[in-house]
């Protein structure tokens, strides 16, 4: 590895010491760079990396709302405005009891070469909420959401910061979150806020994007090895918004999704996950009991293995973890590598530990697409919102559609070209890190040190 790589990511480590997921992250990334570092020795002058590393701005603060039986609660609340040199800063809002400061890091640091990938002109940002939305009522969420955005609203706008929806943080929590904006600023300011309905400006496609984009970069994948999507089996985890698009659009061009895992369990289902009935269930079924996927095996008369993962199972021809973040240790990479399939689709952010996705990448026989490259779907749409707020336009699903897809295609392009260019071969990981990166150290070196 690079030396001034080495040391930066040893400086970061005595700067963070109880921020694993950052660490995890910021290791991942900085040790993909070696090629571009050494053929560019003006940016270690520049304390390019160290300045890349830290956010440009982090905001904690108190978020205190009601419950329906008039108690109080406090959580706190996050956002990382992590680098805004392609453009206003881009990136969701997370509310699950397992948001801090480490995780919002990370999720930031990845979003800034996400977002630099789509060719977008955003930056990267990630914010959240150690708030648990999971079986409060519509009352109480609206509350939280009105206490949330009280203390955000400052910090964000159109042409500043455009927050938008993660994990915990869907359609009805960003209309509460906008709709409190808009009364504390006093404007229709459509595009402070992305995932918004389609009433107030939101994009018809942003709840499927992520999934969508993610079986487009899987065509282009299958597509070098001379290979196509129809009839290929897919096993994943997840079952939310992004699985939930990953199954639909895998149906629509002839694949199916035949294992998909959640909290309690996984499902196999030989016949797929292609059906209009089966699709619409699975969204029913999340909205009365995101934590149990168990009542789709009963319902459809098909397997569920409870606490269990289905990494390692064989009669699939693509993982796509699209779950959560190190949901694939060592242990399940070295299964997946046993199991002979060939393609290993990372769709969640950092669903894979680094030790994993080395290992994984060290098999011959796998081919390893990033997540920051897979996952870039959903972030291309909230862009593509914001553009039609801005220009007061309104485009149909089809037309996002094509967009996004000529989107995912020119992501993967970009990451071949780069990884062949520094003589790294098909090294999609690689590849991303550095077409991401490269974008940024561009804008941060042509707009001067500050």
């Amino acid at each position: 590895m690079n030396a001034y790589i080495q040391r930066v990511i040893d400086e970061t480590k005595k700067k963070n010491p109880n921020e694993p997921e950052f660490l995890q992250t910021v290791e991942e990334v900085l040790s993909s760079l070696s090629p571009v570092i050494d053929a560019h020795p003006e940016y270690e002058k520049a304390c390019l990396l160290e300045r890349m590393v830290e956010p440009e701005r982090t905001v904690e603060f108190r978020v205190t709302w009601m419950d329906d039986n008039g108690q109080y609660h406090v959580n706190r609340g996050y956002r990382v405005q992590y680098n805004a040199a392609l453009g206003p800063y881009k990136g969701g809002l997370r509310f699950d009891p397992s948001v801090n400061l480490s995780i919002v890091k990370f999720l930031g640091f990845e979003q800034v070469y996400k977002d630099a990938l789509t060719g977008l002109p955003i930056g990267g940002a990630k914010g959240g909420c150690d708030f648990d939305p999971r079986g409060k009522s519509d009352a109480e969420v609206m509350r939280f959401c009105q206490a949330f955005m009280t203390e955000l609203y400052r910090h964000i706008g159109q042409d500043i910061d455009c927050p938008a929806g993660d994990l915990g943080c869907g359609g009805r929590e960003i209309g509460y979150l906008y709709g409190q904006y808009r009364r504390l600023v006093g404007a229709a300011e459509f595009g402070a806020v992305s995932g918004k309905a389609v009433c107030t400006g939101g994009s018809i496609l942003r709840p499927e994007a992520t999934g969508f984009g993610a079986v487009y970069y899987l065509c282009e994948v299958l597509k070098h090895d001379g290979e196509e999507i129809k009839g290929k089996r897919i096993a994943m985890s997840g079952y939310g918004n992004v699985g939930w698009g990953i199954m639909k659009k895998a149906a629509e061009l002839g694949a199916k999704v035949v294992y998909f895992a959640g909290p309690d369990g996984y499902i196999h289902d030989p016949d797929g996950v292609d059906t209009e009935e089966k699709l619409n269930y699975i969204l029913e079924m999340r909205a009365k009991d995101p934590m149990h996927c168990q009542p789709y095996a009963e319902k459809f008369g098909c397997e569920f293995v409870a606490g269990k993962k289905c990494w390692g199972v064989k009669d699939v021809d693509i993982y796509m973890p699209a779950a959560t973040q190190n949901d694939v240790n060592l242990d399940w990479a070295k299964k997946i590598a046993e199991s002979g399939v060939k393609y290993y689709i990372e769709v969640a952010n950092m669903p894979t530990t680094n030790e994993a996705l080395e290992f994984l990448k060290e098999q011959k026989h796998i081919i390893v697409a990033p997540s920051k490259a897979v996952n870039a779907g959903g972030v291309s749409v909230s862009e593509l919102e914001m553009a039609q707020n801005a220009e007061r336009l309104y485009w149909t699903a089809e037309e996002v559609d094509a967009k996004l897809k000529g989107i995912m295609k020119n992501i993967y392009a970009s990451s071949v070209e780069v990884a062949e260019r520094y003589g790294l071969g098909y090294d999609l990981v690689a590849g991303a890190n550095i077409a991401g990166f490269q974008k940024v150290a561009d804008a941060m070196m042509a707009q001067g040190i500050f």
